[in-house]
């Protein structure tokens, strides 16, 4: 069963969101804020494993490496988030996995591209 959080997350000051442990979360805001804490470091490693992959290639791979990008955005989006009459409900724990397998997938690239050149082919 998946257990959807309500979108968008809620902006809250920054000694508030201190106050939240969590390694051990007292309740459903708690949970959440923690959820999408890890969310956001996985897609900023993300996007960094990106603007590092992207420069490496040449035009054809920079349009599959796009191409493979935009793809992998709308099946995430599909898996991961729905809307149900006016709310959009995201399930963050989905979209946290969905992120960080496709972080490494780029991050798989980038070696490769380091280490044995780039292979388009892959993206």
């Amino acid at each position: 069963m998946k257990n959807w959080i309500l979108a968008p997350i809620l902006a809250i000051s920054g000694p508030v969101l201190a106050a939240s442990a969590c390694d051990k979360p007292h309740n459903d805001f708690d949970g959440l804020y923690c959820l999408n804490k890890i969310y956001q470091e996985a897609d900023t490693e993300l996007n960094t494993n990106y603007k590092a992959l992207a420069p490496l290639l040449d035009a054809d791979g920079k349009a599959r490496l796009k191409a493979g990008q935009l793809a992998w955005m709308k099946t995430r989006n599909a898996n991961c988030s729905r809307r149900d009459g006016n709310s959009f409900l995201v399930d963050l724990q989905c979209a946290t996995d969905t992120t960080i397998a496709r972080s490494q997938f780029l991050q798989d690239r980038l070696r490769e591209c380091k280490s044995a050149g780039c292979l388009n082919s892959r993206l």
